[in-house]
C-alpha cells in the first residue's frame, strides 16, 4: 500500500519541487513556533489505514509532525533527511540511502 507523503514544507517550496503523490499543508513555519493547530485540523483529510510519511527541508520539523501523528494514532513516519536528503538520493549527488521500507515505499 502506498503511504500517504505530507509535505508540510511552505506552498512556495512544494511547487517548486516535490515528491510525486505528495500532499501539501503548509505548516512548517507553525510547527516551528510551537503551533499545531492548523495541522491538527487538517487530521480528518488523511486517509484511514495509510502510512504517514511527513517531509520538509531537511527532515527536523516533519518530526514534530511525525509526534503529533503517532500521538493521534496514526502510523507515521519522518523522511530523513527531508527534501534535501530525497533530491540527493534521485539524483545520485550524495552517498544518501532510505530505510528499505522508505524506500520501497516511495519508489
Amino acid at each position: 500500500m502506498e503511504p500517504y507523503v505530507l509535505d508540510i514544507r511552505p506552498r512556495e517550496s512544494y511547487q517548486r519541487g516535490n515528491i510525486d503523490g505528495s500532499q501539501n499543508v503548509p505548516v512548517y513555519d507553525d510547527l516551528r513556533r510551537g503551533d499545531e493547530t492548523v495541522l491538527r485540523q487538517s487530521l480528518a483529510d488523511i486517509p484511514d489505514g495509510k502510512t504517514v510519511v511527513t517531509v520538509c527541508k531537511a527532515g527536523i520539523v516533519a518530526k514534530k509532525a511525525t509526534a503529533i501523528l503517532e500521538e493521534e494514532g496514526y502510523d507515521a513516519a519522518t523522511l530523513a533527511g527531508g527534501m534535501r536528503g530525497w533530491n540527493g538520493y534521485r539524483n545520485g549527488s550524495i552517498g544518501y540511502r532510505l530505510s528499505s521500507t522508505l524506500a520501497r515505499l516511495l519508489r
